[in-house]
């Protein structure tokens, strides 16, 4: 593994150590609005500065709390904790995202971690995507699981027409809360479906991952598919409501 995925590694294992061992009145305070949109709580500032140490070295960090942090001929693009609701409401799914551009632009590497369960998913340029734990340095690489009948619907609050479409199409679903997470996920799921807005933060590592399937992006939404069938059968679902 590359110097990179080490430094991504052991933040998250910081991260994940610390989560793990209670979240304190400070962790769970409100600060200011993120440059993501979001208001920023404590543990989003705490795992933004775990990231910020192990990662700084490599290039400018566009992160979703504060925005631009340092400079480089890279672009780390960071979602410190991607599910922070899940996390403040003890849901047990939540992790962070992160995507190195190169110079040219290029997406070099990608890793996203569940730190609710230490899953780790690595994808380098030109390589597969690989699933690992936190707890080992063994990584195997995704397949799609053709036995998967039910997917997922990230927003699915936007839009309560197509959800009852979905449903008519016998496309069960669920809505896990941590978009990062459930493209990481797309390989062992029907479907996964995101209504927009499409921030960077969300989808620049995830939908790297997800190359070997059919991928539908525009601007309002993203389907990912091991079906190209489903995925333009959601599409139809999603432009007629």
């Amino acid at each position: 593994m590359s110097t990179f995925i080490d430094a991504v590694t052991q933040a998250n294992r910081e991260i994940y150590d610390t989560l793990s061992s209670g979240l304190s009145e400070e962790m769970l305070s409100k600060h200011n609005i993120g440059a993501g949109g979001d208001i920023s709580r404590g543990f989003d500032l705490y795992a933004e500065s775990v990231f910020v140490k192990y990662l700084s070295s490599f290039g400018k960090i566009e992160s979703e709390e504060s925005g631009s942090i340092g400079s480089g001929d890279c672009t780390i693009i960071l979602d410190p904790l991607d599910g922070s609701s899940n996390l403040l409401s003890s849901l047990p799914y939540y992790g962070t995202s992160v995507a190195m551009i190169d110079s040219d632009g290029m997406l070099d590497t990608a890793i996203v971690c569940n730190l609710a369960n230490s899953d780790i998913f690595i994808k380098e340029s030109g390589k597969a995507l690989l699933k690992g734990s936190l707890s080992s340095d063994i990584h195997l690489e995704v397949k799609a699981n053709s036995y998967s009948d039910t997917g997922i619907f990230e927003r699915s609050y936007l839009a309560p027409e197509i959800s009852s479409k979905l449903n008519d199409s016998s496309l069960k679903y669920r809505s896990l809360g941590a978009v990062a997470l459930s493209l990481a996920y797309a390989h062992s799921v029907k479907f996964f479906l995101l209504l927009g807005p499409i921030r960077m933060y969300d989808v620049a590592a995830g939908l790297s991952f997800c190359e070997d399937l059919t991928v539908i992006v525009e601007d309002e939404y993203v389907i990912v598919s091991q079906n190209k069938e489903i995925a333009l059968k959601i599409e139809t679902i999603v432009k007629g409501s």
